[in-house]
């Protein structure tokens, strides 16, 4: 392709609301732009890029079994409806009428589609197991659409699904789907983990998250210094004993603490540790009210909190509710004297606090010397805190460290959670008739893009590898009214391509400072500069990752090229 061709405006300047570096670097080179807040256009080198991604994804989907098919992203709401997820999903899912007043959804995900279309087509064990996917736009009216590609409003993604008779069948092919998911991260260049997930909206257990190791990430990877163990610090359980203090137990007092809000206001105003106080939460777990207790220096985990209870949705009840249910404000939260109705779950540190702190459900006081079934009673202990830097990891080898990590792919063992509810049912062996066993696995197509440039950058620009950009090689003639060098370019560029390279050959009548900045903007992998000593037949070549550059006889571009790209 010749540069003078090609519709990639590029920006000098970085955009004003462009906040991470993917984000400013996809718009300044030109490979994308925005339409509306989380909706963007890409542009010729943009979509290149994603199609490469794709490419590779369909390359090691197939490879894993899995066939592709296109489904709709307008679908009606009867689906939902039958899967329980009308009501539930949120305010995320973009919802709509037709001219008919019938309801219907911009897909945020197919979990409805395919099992309806599974469930009507097939009958038999026979034609289990079976792995569909598709590459398609995405929906998600996202609050705060922010980092360009990372959190938009319309995104691409590839979801695949599939379909088992048995936990068996459905193990194999997890395991087959995350060593591709490992594959194809891995060949986009990506630094990337593999870490224990939560399902959230979906369903389903046993997952885990593809996260790319990043600065900027939005969810933080909780991992073991020694061992591979890692997973979203949401899921990560807390493994540590406490030891029960020995001192002797007192008579609870209440005393005042004006304007003590923060454990860390009152510890310090009362000269108490902060691993002598509890906080006291009240959560809205589904329909009913529960308080959870954790220690001073620990915060509530409401993902362990939906998991004990196996609840759909966990929330913090509202100032209004708080007031209603305990007669205070939130800040003056305690558990004794709770309503009797009032379940109250504690973590398994608050178990050995002796003599603590906690709020006495009265603005400007606490409670101190309180003790567990003295002053207050537990319902259960539980591990429903977040695991903290320092903490033993979970499969005993190291200690915890965190990281910020990019969610750029998800995979899910969905069991029958949407099998039972859509009635998608196969005849066994033995004619009998069985819900089918589902798993799900998904890939922010566009989110890969943008975490790519996340990874791959420096201060001039983008730096792809090889598998992902829009070109190979960017072929580059000083000056072009010079016929040695305009002639020389054109006879690499069509080698080049004869060899079955993708080449960009900047054919603009422009400044060599122009052409170099555009260059090192779009990152590709190899440039070619022919300059000054075409005539000696020698040109500079230049390798984008390192930015090492070195002179070479034309002679010997194909050999260097292949080596430099394998």
């Amino acid at each position: 392709m010749r540069q003078s061709m090609i519709f990639s405006p590029t920006l000098r300047e970085v955009p004003a609301d462009a906040e991470v570096k993917s984000h400013q670097l996809l718009l300044r080179a030109g490979f994308m732009r925005q339409n509306a807040s989380g909706i963007y256009s890409f542009l010729p080198l943009g979509l290149k890029v994603l199609h490469n991604v794709e490419k590779i994804i369909r390359e090691e989907m197939e490879r894993a079994g899995a066939m592709e098919l296109l489904m709709p992203a307008l679908q009606p709401a009867e689906l939902w409806e039958e899967s329980g997820r009308w009501y539930s999903y949120g305010p995320e899912l973009m919802r709509m009428k037709d001219r008919h007043e019938r309801d219907f959804a911009l897909g945020a995900t197919h979990e409805e589609v395919i099992t309806a279309l599974v469930r009507d087509e097939v009958k038999s064990y026979k034609r289990l197991p079976l792995t569909l996917y598709q590459i398609q736009t995405k929906f998600r009216d996202e609050k705060r659409p922010r980092f360009g590609l990372l959190r938009g409003r319309e995104f691409l993604m590839k979801d695949a699904y599939s379909f088992h008779a048995s936990q068996e069948s459905l193990d194999e092919v997890y395991d087959r789907l995350f060593q591709a998911y490992t594959n194809i991260f891995s060949r986009c260049g990506l630094n990337f983990r593999a870490v224990i997930a939560d399902s959230g909206a979906m369903g389903g257990k046993d997952t885990h998250e593809f996260m790319v190791l990043s600065d900027i990430g939005e969810d933080t990877i909780a991992y073991s210094d020694t061992s591979s163990y890692a997973a979203n610090i949401e899921m990560a359980p807390v493994v540590a004993t406490y030891e029960k203090s020995t001192e002797v137990v007192q008579a609870a007092r209440k005393v005042e603490t004006p304007n003590q809000k923060s454990i860390a206001d009152v510890s310090k105003f009362l000269q108490l540790d902060p691993t002598k106080c509890f906080k006291s939460m009240i959560f809205k777990v589904d329909d009913k009210f529960v308080m959870v207790l954790v220690r001073g220096d620990h915060e509530v985990n409401d993902i362990k909190v939906k998991n004990l209870y196996g609840a759909s949705m966990v929330e913090l009840a509202s100032a209004e509710e708080v007031q209603k249910l305990m007669n205070c404000t939130v800040g003056s939260l305690g558990p004794i004297g709770a309503p009797a109705d009032l379940e109250i779950i504690a973590d398994h540190a608050v178990g050995a606090i002796v003599n603590g702190c906690c709020g006495a459900n009265e603005e400007g006081y606490h409670y101190i010397n309180v003790n567990i079934d003295i002053d207050y009673k537990v319902a259960q202990f539980a591990d429903l805190r977040f695991i903290q830097e320092g903490d033993l990891s979970p499969d005993g080898q190291g200690v915890i460290k965190f990281a910020q990590g990019i969610e750029v792919g998800h995979v899910f063992k969905l069991g029958k959670r949407y099998s039972e509810a859509m009635g998608a049912t196969y005849l066994d062996e033995n004619g009998k008739t069985q819900s089918m066993i589902m798993g799900c696995y998904g890939i922010g197509v566009s989110r890969t893009v943008a975490a790519i440039a996340e990874q791959h950058n420096d201060e001039y620009g983008l730096k792809w590898p090889a598998a992902v950009a829009p070109f190979t090689v960017h072929v580059i003639p000083v000056n072009v009214k010079v016929d040695t060098q305009r002639e020389k370019a054109e006879k690499i560029y069509e080698a080049l391509l004869a060899e079955g390279y993708d080449v960009l050959l900047d054919d603009r009548q422009e400044r060599a400072g122009v052409k170099f900045a555009d260059a090192d903007l779009f990152g590709f992998p190899i440039r070619i500069t022919v300059g000054k000593k075409a005539e000696e037949g020698i040109v500079e070549v230049k390798v984008r990752q390192t930015n090492e550059s070195q002179e070479m006889a034309i002679e010997e571009l194909s050999t260097y090229i292949k080596n430099i790209i394998k």
